[in-house]
Formats: C-alpha cells, sequence, structure tokens
C-alpha cells in the first residue's frame, strides 16, 4: 500500500518530511550537515516536540520513573531543547551573516586568530568535544577581510553538531577558503574528548590536536614554521 506524502497526511511526523524533501533533493544529510534549506517556517519547533516525545520513550525504556520522580520530570523537554537549539544547532539555522570587507590596504603579512573556544559533540557518543582554534590567514590583494568575531561565529555555527574532529577543521577550512580567497590558511585545532575521557578507556590526559594547511602555508616552510612557532608562544 502506497504511503501518503506530507501533502496528503498532515500527521506524518515533520522529521519524516524533512527526510523526504532531502531524499527527494538527493541531499546529505550527515550529523555534521546542515539542512535548514530543507526545514520550513513552523517545522522546527515540531521537530523539538517530537525530539521531546522520543526522549521520553528512551528514558521509560532505561527504567527512569519519571512521573514520580521530581529530578526527571521535565528531563525530555530540557534535552530535546538542549540538542535541537543548543548543542547541535547548527544544522538547523542557517549560516550567520559575515560582513566582508575588501584589502583596502592591500595586506599581505600573517595574521593568527585565537584561541576560539570550540563547543562540540563527538558523533561516535554524542559526548562533548572541548577545545580551541586557532587560524592562520595570509591575505592577498584581492582578498575578502572579516571582523574577528566573526571568526568565532562561524566556529560555532560549524561546531554546534555532532562532529568528528578531523572533518570539523576540513568543513572550516572550506568556508573560510571560500569567504576570504586567501594565498594561504591555516587551522590547528586542539580539543579534550569526553568519549575517551568519561568512558572507555577514561583517559584524562589525552588531547586531540591536528592541522590543515592550504596555500602557501603548504608550499612555503618557513611560513608553517613561522606560524607554528607563534602558535607554540601563544599556547605556553
Amino acid at each position: 500500500m502506497r504511503q501518503p506524502t506530507e501533502i496528503e497526511d498532515g500527521r506524518t511526523p515533520v522529521a519524516d518530511r524533512i527526510r523526504e524533501r532531502l531524499l527527494k533533493a538527493q541531499v546529505r544529510f550527515h550529523a555534521n550537515d546542515n539542512i535548514c534549506a530543507y526545514i520550513e517556517p513552523g517545522e522546527l519547533e515540531l521537530l523539538q516536540r517530537e525530539v521531546e516525545a522520543k526522549m521520553s520513550e528512551v528514558l521509560r525504556t532505561l527504567v527512569i520513573d519519571t512521573e514520580s520522580d521530581h529530578n526527571t520530570q521535565d528531563t525530555a523537554r530540557r534535552v530535546a531543547k538542549m540538542y535541537v537549539r543548543e548543542v547541535f544547532g547548527g544544522r538547523y539555522v542557517p549560516e550567520p551573516p559575515v560582513t566582508e570587507f575588501p584589502n583596502v590596504s592591500r595586506l599581505n603579512e600573517l595574521m593568527i586568530v585565537g584561541p576560539v573556544t570550540v563547543r562540540s559533540a563527538c558523533s561516535h557518543h554524542f559526548c562533548p568535544i572541548l577545545g580551541r582554534i586557532w587560524i592562520g590567514v595570509m591575505p592577498n590583494e584581492h582578498s575578502a577581510l572579516i571582523g574577528l568575531s566573526k571568526y568565532a561565529r562561524l566556529v560555532e555555527w560549524l561546531m554546534t553538531r555532532p562532529q568528528i574532529q578531523e572533518e570539523a577543521i576540513a568543513q572550516l577550512a572550506e568556508l573560510l577558503q571560500s569567504k576570504m580567497q586567501p594565498d594561504g590558511l591555516a587551522i590547528v585545532m586542539e580539543a579534550d574528548h569526553y568519549c575517551m575521557q568519561w568512558r572507555g578507556v577514561k583517559d584524562m590526559n589525552s588531547k586531540m590536536t591536528n592541522s590543515i594547511m592550504r596555500g602557501s602555508f603548504l608550499k612555503d616552510p618557513n611560513l608553517r614554521r613561522e606560524f607554528l612557532a607563534l602558535l607554540a608562544n601563544r599556547k605556553g
């Protein structure tokens, strides 16, 4: 029997309606993808309610008496709001507006921004990832420049999704490269992963550090050394 479409059946869960649009458009919707273009006005509130209902079922399945336990009576609502509006909010809202300025002074010297605070969650266990990012930019006369606070806004937008650290800084590099068109771009991220500290091996001293180099940072070892040396001084 053919299933009703979203138009034919207003009772179809909003999550299924959004998924149907994504599948029809053949658009990827992995954990760290932004899908706001396929969410219609008013649907985010409905999605939050659906997540709340599902979370209530999770709590019941964990054999938690949410009816008489005053500590968890409102947990499902809080968790749904946290996921949809906060820690995974970067999946459901548009990219923040970023004012771009022409490089009138034709700046062509190394600029470093950071540390920018990172708050995310790992895609595997939804455990927190807390860390810092440093961004190095080598502009040219045709590069667009963005305000310092906008780096933090773009980082937050990308990181408030389930992420894998290696993929996260690659996404950030693509975003900044497309906006600024610099001669070179370098990003270093250092983070604590609670999926390793809070569970599993429970190693509280381990961090993950990775980098991505583009353009002149990749080609010029002296520029790369200068960037990393300046970072070492700041981190120390």
